[in-house]
């Protein structure tokens, strides 16, 4: 009884330690954002003396300089348009590939290494057809990029998850006189929702979290949370301001980090569907 205490302690303390290292960064800009400028010139480390509100409150007072609500908008507007146009386009081609075989052998091995070359190549054909098309600085065009940028892991996770679906539901829809429409949207997409959660959920974080389009494609009406965030480093003109810095990190990360934390399982079991597939 005493060794499983023991290896049952030791455990949560290897889990502790490897939780608290992952999220070092995390922690480190939370304490800071609770901090004033002279206490963490004083004292930069973990110990805070007087927690304070004063950053959060300081972004706000500097919204006719940097409107950190607008850039907030932006990144849900946009992400939601990414996360969404994302899932419509790979829920049917994900159901004609597994089961109709149509661009399975070609088509998916194409879209998940397009994804593979870094972004930054497809940065400049990209920006002069939205300069001819007026999608510059737009939310519609950052949200057709996002979904761009999320097709291939979508497509994927999808695939993966109707591929397990067993075939003979689906044959006797057809029997009583389904059509593949009907059998997709009544019995395949509702099966599948914990993946189509998931990859909602995964889609809607890495727009969130993509700065190179934004940085790229934006300059004012559109600027994203993940790029206007880089414009409080010195908001102040003299130098950086570290709490308000930090503050606005954590007001940046908060949505996805609510969303991981409440669809971790889901996520974990789209990840891995398929994985003990014989």
């Amino acid at each position: 009884m005493t060794s499983s205490r023991s290896t049952m302690a030791l455990r949560w303390l290897v889990f502790a330690l490897a939780a608290f290292l992952m999220n070092f960064p995390v922690i480190s800009t939370l304490i800071t954002s609770l901090k004033s400028e002279a206490e963490i010139t004083r004292y930069p480390g973990f110990w805070i003396e007087e927690p304070t509100l004063e950053n959060y409150r300081e972004i706000f007072r500097m919204s006719d300089r940097f409107d950190i609500t607008h850039y907030l908008a932006n990144s849900l507007i946009m992400s939601l348009i990414g996360a969404g146009l994302a899932l419509l386009l790979a829920f049917p081609a994900a159901y004609a590939m597994v089961r109709f075989e149509i661009g399975q052998k070609w088509l998916m091995p194409t879209v998940v290494n397009l994804r593979a070359i870094p972004l930054i190549i497809f940065a400049i054909p990209i920006y002069l057809m939205y300069q001819q098309v007026d999608l510059l600085d737009t939310r519609l065009g950052m949200g057709l990029i996002l979904c761009l940028v999320n097709l291939p892991l979508v497509l994927v996770l999808l695939a993966t998850s109707i591929a397990e679906l067993p075939e003979e539901i689906e044959e006797a829809a057809r029997v009583d006189g389904a059509s593949t429409i009907q059998i997709i949207t009544r019995i395949v997409a509702p099966i599948s929702v914990n993946v189509i959660a998931a990859s909602a959920v995964l889609s809607f974080i890495y727009s969130w979290n993509e700065f190179l389009f934004g940085l790229i494609l934006t300059t004012s009406n559109a600027v994203p949370i993940s790029v206007g965030a880089s414009f409080f480093f010195a908001a102040s003109g003299g130098g950086v301001r570290w709490g308000v810095a930090a503050a606005v990190m954590m007001l940046a990360t908060l949505t996805p980090l609510v969303l991981g934390l409440l669809m971790y399982r889901q996520i974990g079991r789209s990840m891995t569907a398929g994985a003990v597939k014989g």
